[in-house]
């Protein structure tokens, strides 16, 4: 039998990085840390899971449904799992031709065996024994690896070829089909080794943002730093925080100062903005009371280690007819990772993009016991299989009519960072 219990964790005893080593042992694993970023509606600064005692992998035609009933045959329990960009497909008329060399399925959740969440000072475990689990994590030896990478990177495509599929995406703007679309590029390696957790670990280092997650299953492994929430419940209410503009960061306080001031006042950045806002709140509006919808929050540059964002934030009502599972139908794929109107943006980026997106692009997040949940957006995330030795990161960017290709090329190589930091890799 489960029962919880609560313990005062000492800031100098490296808990986190020995829970996540300690985790790592597990066949399945879902660890989930805020960096220290938080905001009103933060539930915790930490969350991890391990062991499934029960599982569900989408091997069907309504992924979505499956996911509906298993939450609800476990309603007293935090449930982690994931939702994949394809998924789209089964959402709405869609195909999508590319290979699919990660073998990611299209949504995966487990229910745990032990939960452990910190907040703050204080961590709760939920298990059949808290107290020797949380000792066990006290008394591991907690070591940093090598990353152990030993393949080298490529881009799907070269430079003149993302041109080429710029041009397309401006053609199809110009003629009216969208009026922004997020064109995504693929870095990725074959046969390759990799230690999952030390490239979680150094990422997480490099790259600390609030929506981070180690996600372990069937030799399958994430390793993201997410800056983006997709779609959160907080009893009633609805928040979706999209990204909409990025920009480096400067090498002194009075650069970053110009740069944000720049970003303010970009009139390009401003309009991306504006342009996906408008996508949430109308998917929003599937799913909520009338007239609950506010983007009261627009335009906010939260600064991270290596970049500014652009982030606006959107909130609703829910109405009470709508289940948990079907507002995320009426919300997915993030709108600022299609364009809008979303579904020609993601036809016509079936046809442009040389990859399947698979995860990337999708959702990791948790349904927690009261009934809450939280998701993010898949960004700045390698994906790894390890039984295929295939790793995998994407990058992409929005386009208008305004866009510079030269402009939105860099800017993939920036979001990039981070990921090729992590793996010792430079790409020019």
């Amino acid at each position: 039998m489960r029962v919880e219990d609560n313990f005062v964790i000492d800031s100098t005893n490296n808990f986190h990085q020995k829970a996540l080593q300690w985790a790592a042992q597990f066949d399945e694993v879902a660890y989930l840390h805020s960096n220290g970023h938080s905001d009103q509606w933060s539930a915790f600064d930490c969350l991890i899971a391990v062991k499934a005692t029960s599982s569900y992998t989408s091997t069907s035609g309504n992924t979505l449904q499956d996911v509906q009933k298993f939450i609800d045959d476990y309603p007293d329990t935090y449930i982690p799992g994931f939702f994949s960009y394809d998924l789209k497909n089964e959402i709405e008329e869609l195909e999508t031709h590319h290979d699919d060399p990660l073998g990611f399925p299209l949504a995966y959740f487990f229910v745990p065996a032990v939960t452990i969440k910190t907040i703050g000072n204080t961590v709760w475990i939920t298990a059949e024994n808290p107290a020797q689990i949380y000792q066990t994590i006290l008394d591991f030896t907690w070591q940093t690896g090598s990353v152990g990478f030993d393949g080298q990177i490529q881009t799907r495509w070269s430079k003149a070829e993302y041109m080429l599929a710029f041009n397309k995406m401006q053609d199809h703007i110009q003629r009216g089909d969208i009026y922004e679309v997020n064109l995504c590029q693929e870095f990725y390696a074959d046969q390759v080794n990799l230690n999952p957790v030390a490239a979680f670990e150094k990422l997480n280092s490099i790259s600390p943002t609030p929506f981070a997650a180690f996600f372990k299953f069937n030799k399958k492994y994430i390793l993201s730093a997410s800056p983006e929430r997709f779609l959160a419940k907080r009893n009633q209410q609805l928040i979706s925080q999209p990204i909409k503009g990025t920009a480096k960061r400067g090498k002194t306080v009075e650069e970053d100062q110009k740069i944000v001031q720049g970003m303010l006042n970009s009139t390009k950045e401003i309009a991306e903005n504006v342009m996906i806002v408008d996508l949430v709140r109308n998917d929003l509006t599937k799913s909520a009371v009338p007239k609950s919808v506010k983007a009261d929050r627009l335009f906010e540059i939260q600064t991270f280690k290596l970049v500014h964002q652009m982030i606006s934030t959107i909130t609703c009502e829910i109405d009470e007819k709508v289940a948990d599972v079907e507002v995320i139908k009426n919300t997915f794929p993030a709108g600022s990772m299609t364009g809008a109107p979303k579904i020609a943006a993601m036809q016509i980026c079936d046809q442009v993009e040389a990859t399947r997106r698979s995860l990337y692009a999708g959702s990791i997040g948790y349904f927690g016991p009261e009934g809450d949940f939280d998701f993010n957006v898949v960004i700045r995330t390698i994906l790894y299989n390890a039984q295929s030795k295939y790793l995998s990161f994407q990058t992409g960017g929005a386009i208008t009519v305004q866009a510079n290709a030269e402009d939105e090329y860099q800017e993939c190589l920036l979001k990039a960072n981070g990921m090729l930091q992590v793996l010792d890799i430079h790409i020019q």
